[in-house]
C-alpha cells in the first residue's frame, strides 16, 4: 500500500454557537490542512497519485474557505464550524474529487490544525 500526502493552509474565521467561553466570539485561524490517501498500485510510471494533482483537489477545496467566515457557508448553516465539522466536510468533498479523477486512490484520512498544536484527524 502507497500513502501520499499534501498539505495546505488557509486563514479563516469563525464563532462557535452555543459555545460558552472564548471560541463563542468571531476569531479566526490559519488553519493547517492534510489529505492523506492509499492507493495499492502505481502508475506505468510508478507513481501512485501525482503530487500536482493531489494538490489541485486540496487547494480547489480550500479555496471555498480561504479568507471566509465559516459561519456563514451553506454547509455550515446547520452545524458548527468546528475543526471536526470542517475534517468531515473536507473528506466528503475530497472523496467525491477523487473517485471522478482516480478511483484506485481512496482517502485514509483528513488532518484539520487550528494551531500548531490542536488538531483534528477525520477518517470513515
Amino acid at each position: 500500500m502507497f500513502e501520499v500526502v499534501v498539505e495546505q493552509e488557509i486563514s479563516a474565521g469563525h464563532q462557535l454557537r452555543g459555545y460558552q467561553g472564548k471560541c463563542e466570539n468571531c476569531h479566526g485561524h490559519n488553519w493547517q490542512v492534510r489529505l492523506e490517501v492509499l492507493t495499492p498500485v502505481l502508475d506505468a510510471l510508478g507513481l501512485a497519485i501525482d503530487f500536482g494533482i493531489l494538490k489541485s483537489v486540496l487547494k480547489g477545496i480550500l479555496e471555498s474557505y480561504d479568507h471566509r467566515m465559516l459561519n456563514e457557508l451553506p454547509e455550515f448553516a446547520a452545524q458548527n464550524p468546528t475543526s471536526e465539522n470542517l475534517a468531515k466536510v473536507i473528506y466528503g468533498r475530497a472523496k467525491a474529487d477523487l473517485a471522478r479523477i482516480q478511483p484506485v486512490v481512496t482517502i485514509k484520512c483528513v488532518v484539520v490544525w487550528e494551531s500548531p498544536r490542536a488538531f483534528v484527524r477525520y477518517y470513515e
